[in-house]
């Protein structure tokens, strides 16, 4: 199927939706310069993630984790919204898209200018730090600066709680408002596009699934096959920005 067939379907499943949730993985983020951190040669393949329990327990495996992000400088520095994710934010201002479901930490969807409240953040956010205690937020240069002075790990100034980034670690428990409101919109929806996942990764490569149940259409979009493409109405496998972008522009005005 060439790149214009998988456009045109593409468009045709989105002509035929009112109600369209995006679920989105590491792949519409590599488009903007962003490493995906699983796939083979990925920093994870080459450094043992630290567990959330080892976080907890220890302060030296704290002090390792403040180390690594020091050490990785920051990773979405310069990175912009592309393609696929301007493409996604056409069809929000135009009334079919009603949530994105993501698994990426990167805070892109956001700066495209879609509203926090219609970004379900699953894996949470690594562009700030917060509370595990009492929820409060850290900015990260402030943390940052302080502990390569001399190492101090941050505490929460409220409660005294452990402060970490805002994502979600191995080990660590799903957040379950993100959980519930992931579930809320996928099972409102009559149209579930997969972009850049690769499904891999539970709970979360449920929803689509679940969608699917629920009576959704399925699309998937990733350059390499999944794992649930057998149960999909339609897989491209091809770049993911210019085939959003261009079923999107295939809908005519309303969606530029």
């Amino acid at each position: 199927m060439s790149s214009t067939d998988s456009a045109s379907r593409l468009a045709h499943l989105l002509r035929s939706a009112q109600k369209v949730v995006a679920f989105t993985g590491a792949g519409i983020s590599t488009e903007s310069g962003i490493p995906d951190f699983r796939s083979p040669g990925g920093i994870w393949t080459k450094i043992k993630p630290i567990d959330f329990s080892d976080f907890i327990s220890s302060e030296e495996w704290r002090r390792e984790t403040w180390r690594r992000k020091i050490a990785s400088g920051d990773t979405f520095s310069g990175a912009a919204p592309n393609a696929g994710h301007l493409a996604l934010k056409r069809l929000y201002d135009v009334g079919l898209l009603t949530a994105i479901v993501t698994q990426n930490v990167d805070g892109l969807h956001q700066a495209s200018g879609i509203p926090d409240d219609v970004v379900v953040e699953l894996h949470g956010n690594a562009n700030y730090a917060s509370c595990l205690s009492c929820d409060k937020r850290f900015e990260l240069d402030t943390i940052l600066e302080a502990f390569r002075e001399d190492e101090s790990l941050p505490v929460c100034d409220t409660c005294g709680g452990i402060v970490k980034t805002a994502t979600i670690s191995f080990g660590q428990p799903m957040p379950v408002e993100p959980m519930r409101d992931a579930e809320r919109f996928t099972d409102d929806c009559d149209l579930y596009l997969v972009l850049g996942s690769s499904l891999v990764v539970y709970p979360a490569a449920g929803f689509p699934v679940l969608a699917k149940e629920r009576g959704a259409a399925l699309a998937i979009i990733n350059r390499e096959p999944t794992q649930l493409d057998e149960i999909a109405d339609l897989v491209i496998n091809d770049e993911l920005g210019p085939t959003l972008s261009r079923a999107v522009d295939a809908l005519g005005t309303g969606a530029n």
